[in-house]
């Protein structure tokens, strides 16, 4: 719904307030509102920020922009996490291929999920198709467990590395997948409030993110917004 109400002019706050409203309406609460104390119900980033943008009066959404909107909800007892990005009007042959590129390397992911796979499946896949386009995978963030609490073992990296433990994939395990792009260079830093991330660079970022299941045949995607 975030993507048909946006229109530029529009604060993130404004789009917090209608996620939150939205959320709350079906019964469910915002997860992020309060969690570590973040003040949104929705993450909410634009062009070089990379993650965990505070919503704010004062951040206009413009022509151009590249807006990424990250919400999660608990409803009867579980949370589900997901993440859009979405073109404000007319954006660069950059941005949009950045865009594009992002949400096919989620379901490039997410191809990977079925029972006796290994995160490591998901981690190669995700990252072999971001390189191949010839963006950059943000490392210092990366895709986790979910369920009861929003966040959960295991991590889900988005890149091939020693440090991720390689997790067998059992029907049931719920798995928030979240790649991350950047169109320069993969590191970020943290702004003075503590929660944003944008890119050292400032180049652009996208990200889509699923709650997926795990079944014993493949997968569901239990935030799919076209079974909404």
């Amino acid at each position: 719904e975030i993507s048909e109400k946006v229109e530029p002019g529009m604060t993130t706050a404004d789009l917090d307030a209608y996620a939150e409203k939205r959320i709350r309406e079906m019964g469910a609460t915002p997860s992020f509102k309060g969690y570590h104390g973040f003040p949104g119900s929705i993450c909410s980033c634009i062009n070089n920020e990379v993650v965990h943008g505070i919503p704010s009066k004062k951040k206009v959404i413009r022509t151009g922009d590249v807006l990424k909107v990250d919400t999660g909800a608990k409803y009867e007892g579980f949370h589900g996490d997901s993440c859009i990005t979405i073109a404000i009007g007319q954006v660069t042959p950059e941005a949009d291929k950045l865009i594009r590129v992002a949400q096919e390397t989620l379901y490039k992911g997410i191809e990977q999920v079925k029972e006796g796979a290994y995160l490591l499946d998901i981690a190669g896949a995700i990252e072999d198709h971001v390189i191949a386009n010839g963006f950059s995978v943000v490392e210092n963030f990366t895709g986790h467990g979910v369920g009861r609490n929003l966040h959960e073992e295991p991590s889900v990296f988005n890149y091939r590395t020693r440090e991720m433990p390689n997790v067998k994939l059992k029907a049931g395990m719920t798995l928030a997948i979240e790649p991350i792009l950047n169109a320069g260079s993969k590191f970020t830093r943290i702004l003075s409030d503590r929660w944003t991330a944008i890119t050292v660079d400032n180049a652009l970022s996208a990200q889509f993110e699923h709650t997926v299941l795990v079944t014993a045949d493949g997968y569901e995607i239990l935030t799919d917004r076209t079974k909404v």
